[in-house]
């Protein structure tokens, strides 16, 4: 299993955790098993969030789709995410 984490601010939480759950059904379609979302507690437009992948190939050609890139762009992400994959040890 691959995990991959992205933490990246936001415009505004609650317009991009719509586009977020909206865009389900295509991440599971593009791989993903789990994940989860969380808000810094010093400031709720900092986002970080995991998925799960049954491989490393399956999670980096997830983080380099174009559906990816442009649900992120639509719901508000600003600036260069911070990316990293990580394994079960």
């Amino acid at each position: 299993m691959t995990r991959l984490f992205v933490r990246h601010r936001v415009a505004d939480y609650a317009a991009w955790r719509e586009v977020y759950d909206a865009f389900d059904e295509e991440r599971r379609g593009l791989g993903v098993t789990g994940q989860a979302v969380y808000q810094s507690v010093a400031d709720p437009n900092e986002v970080t969030a995991w998925h799960d992948f049954s491989t490393q190939e399956a999670a980096e050609a997830f983080a380099s789709s174009p559906q990816l890139r442009d649900a992120m762009q639509h719901a508000g992400v600003e600036g260069a995410p911070e990316v990293w994959l990580t394994t079960a040890a």
